[in-house]
């Protein structure tokens, strides 16, 4: 079930001032380690035959709740070990042959666009007869990418479709910063403990300067 996932990007610079449209929130839950999974499988078999995740390594996946077995076995398909960054199968030059332009990494597409930009415009496709692909897109006017996820769309239905788009762009945050759970959980922590310190060190100026008067 691996499919093309052409790129997201593929317009001319023009292109970048499409006009506004109103974007669904994205759904997505960071802490859904099922949601995650599912959003994993869908990249690696639609998207990382064209797009690369060049600043993630296979065994990160991990994070997510999945062996090493289960990462080897059902998520590598362009790599041989499981501490391989997640290259893409294509070449540049053949992306650029086919394409125009060489198909983007997507480590941090999700950083750039935005979750709620992605998750409205994998469900804003509509067939267009004008263009080469015969797909145009709502979000993104006479986007070059092509609707490669209708099969999906068309067997599963708009609210199961919507869950994979959902999973899909939730994966996509994952891989923009997968150390964000555990930074945010750093975080508390930090300013939790500054906050015992500064009722320390507040009890101590009072104890100083008590008879300071």
């Amino acid at each position: 079930m691996r499919t093309l996932l052409a790129a997201l990007l593929f317009v001319p610079a023009v292109a970048l001032a499409e006009a506004t449209y109103p974007l669904d929130r994205a759904p997505i839950e960071p802490r859904d380690l099922v949601s995650l999974q599912a959003g994993a499988r869908t990249f690696v078999n639609y998207c990382l035959n064209c797009h690369g995740a060049q600043y993630m390594r296979y065994n990160r996946l991990g994070d997510l709740g999945l062996t090493e077995a289960q990462i080897r076995d059902n998520l590598m398909f362009a790599a041989d070990k499981v501490g391989e960054t997640m290259r893409v199968a294509m070449s540049a030059r053949d992306g650029k042959a086919w394409f125009g332009v060489p198909p983007p990494d997507l480590s941090v597409i999700a950083r750039s666009r935005g979750a709620d930009w992605l998750y409205t415009y994998l469900r804003a496709f509509y067939r267009d007869e004008k263009t080469a692909s015969g797909w145009n897109n709502r979000v993104f006017a006479n986007v070059a990418m092509p609707h490669v996820l209708w099969k999906l769309q068309a067997e599963q239905g708009v609210a199961q479709y919507d869950r994979t788009v959902r999973d899909l762009v939730n994966f996509l945050v994952y891989l923009g910063e997968p150390a964000a759970r555990s930074r945010k959980s750093i975080g508390i922590v930090v300013l939790f403990v500054l906050g015992v310190l500064f009722v320390f060190a507040y009890a101590m100026k009072k104890a100083f300067w008590k008879d300071v008067r």
